[in-house]
């Protein structure tokens, strides 16, 4: 096994255990067991459990990260990818927290130590969001005097919706089609996209 491999081994251990048992009931040896790896080799890679749960968190960022960036690449519409975009970045986010069970009282009651590691995500989230609003305005789709404001401001909307989102509190009583055209109505609002 390659050393990134190994990191990469222990990270997905890691995150299974924190998900069955919750991070404060697991330990670095419950690590280095359930991942047949010795602890001087789990030392080697992360001096933590903190450390390493960092690690996890980041793997789960990665992993929406490279969802998100396949949307802004897509042949469709600048309009089109923003929407997608953001159902994308919540109907993951929501998968992460219910994957990883136990992990889902640490991310609402741990919310700073998430923020610390999502930092990197967050920066990539916001050039996508910039990225495929200048593709709009180049294609006359939106009209908007700030890119680099408006990327900010759709990048914090969409953070600020995620735990009513995740935990369903979005849209009680509608359904998708109805959700959708209420969001899209917003956002495209807010781009004073040329025809809603």
């Amino acid at each position: 096994m390659t050393v990134s491999k190994t990191k990469a081994r222990l990270v997905d251990v890691a995150r299974q255990l924190f998900a069955k048992v919750g991070v404060e009931n697991t330990t670095m040896n419950d690590i280095a067991l359930a991942s047949k790896k010795g602890r001087r080799t789990l030392y080697t890679y992360f001096k933590s459990k903190d450390e390493i749960y960092s690690a996890v968190v980041e793997s789960e960022l990665d992993i929406l990260s490279d969802l998100m960036k396949r949307v802004a690449e897509k042949n469709i519409t600048p309009d089109q990818k923003i929407i997608e975009m953001i159902y994308t970045r919540l109907d993951a986010v929501k998968e992460v927290v219910y994957r990883n069970g136990t992990l889902r009282a640490n991310f609402f009651r741990d919310i700073w130590r998430v923020e610390k590691v999502r930092k990197k995500f967050d920066a990539k989230e916001i050039a996508l969001f910039k990225s495929v609003l200048q593709e709009g305005v180049d294609k006359d789709v939106f009209h908007i005097d700030d890119i680099e404001m408006t990327a900010l401001l759709i990048h914090y909307c969409v953070k600020g919706i995620e735990v009513p989102y995740i935990r369903g509190r979005i849209g009680i009583g509608l359904d998708i089609e109805t959700r959708k055209k209420y969001v899209a109505n917003i956002v495209f609002g807010a781009l004073h996209k040329t025809d809603i």
